[in-house]
């Protein structure tokens, strides 16, 4: 198994398609295996989505700001701002971890499927994921 730490570009709030920045820090793949992604962070996800139409990515940020929303009286955990509960509880729908089967020496993601990282903080840093190579 191999290991490698990878530190994404600070992005603003919303959705966006990261799988070109995450296979340019990866070693050569081998031919068969399995890539575990899992983001070393609670206000931020990653998943897999549709990759083609950027329509998908303002959407998938519509709906949660919708759903989830910032100041509702119930929140407890203010402290860091407005935006910090409900982008801990939208990392919760999220997901903290993806799993991508490799083929050929390749992601096998399907035709229209990119990896995404769900960006939920308004002023994020640089955000880390941890890959490990399973073959």
């Amino acid at each position: 198994m191999e290991q490698v730490k990878i530190h994404l570009s600070p992005r603003p709030r919303g959705f966006h398609v990261i799988t070109e920045e995450v296979l340019q820090h990866l070693p050569e793949l081998p031919q068969t295996g399995i890539l575990h992604l899992f983001i070393q962070h609670t206000s931020a996800g990653i998943c897999i989505n549709e990759n083609a139409d950027p329509s998908v990515l303002k959407d998938m940020n519509n709906w949660y700001d919708k759903n989830i929303k910032e100041n509702e009286p119930y929140y407890e955990h203010t402290l860091e701002g407005p935006d910090d509960m409900p982008s801990h509880i939208k990392a919760v729908f999220t997901g903290c971890e993806v799993h991508i089967p490799i083929s050929n020496g390749q992601l096998a993601l399907g035709t229209w499927q990119g990896i995404y990282l769900g960006e939920f903080r308004d002023r994020a840093r640089s955000r880390t994921l941890l890959a490990s190579i399973i073959s």
